[in-house]
């Protein structure tokens, strides 16, 4: 079942969170950046490896990163760094969750493939709160790493 993304409406802090989207599979890009520019949020870029996602960096607030990126498996390195040295926040998007979920510094935490466009929603929703400050459902499938409490 979809969410109707398109009868959202947001308060008007969250329109000035730009969501960078690192993943190399071109429709799963294309969908997620359907699902943000429908929430009204702007698109940072999209990026199918590290190099272009450090590019990027600075435009972004929010980032969704797969974990197997076009230069291999580059995306648990690349998420911290982002939340590290960017202040981005990053959730992992990824079919192997396993492989991120030792990360105890950085990013905000992990969706398991495939995501369901609500669920992309709900979790810019929690990632827009939590650099807010304020108070978000947590949704279902996201797992959130023990230090973003």
């Amino acid at each position: 079942m979809l969410a109707n993304v398109t009868s959202r409406r947001l308060s008007p802090q969250t329109p000035d969170q730009r969501v960078l989207i690192v993943e190399d599979e071109f429709l799963i890009a294309l969908d997620v950046a359907d699902t943000v520019e429908a929430m009204g949020l702007q698109v940072a870029g999209l990026a199918t490896g590290r190099s272009h996602a450090l590019e990027l960096a600075q435009t972004a607030d929010i980032a969704f990163v797969d974990v197997n990126l076009a230069d291999g498996r580059t995306g648990p390195e690349l998420g911290r760094q982002l939340a590290e040295e960017y202040g981005v926040t990053v959730i992992y998007m990824t079919a192997n969750p396993e492989e991120v979920e030792r990360i105890d510094t950085g990013p905000l935490g992990v969706l398991t493939k495939p995501v369901m466009p609500h669920v992309v929603e709900q979790s810019i929703d929690y990632a827009v709160a939590s650099r807010k400050g304020t108070i978000a459902a947590v949704p279902r499938e996201l797992r959130v790493f023990s230090h973003a409490h």
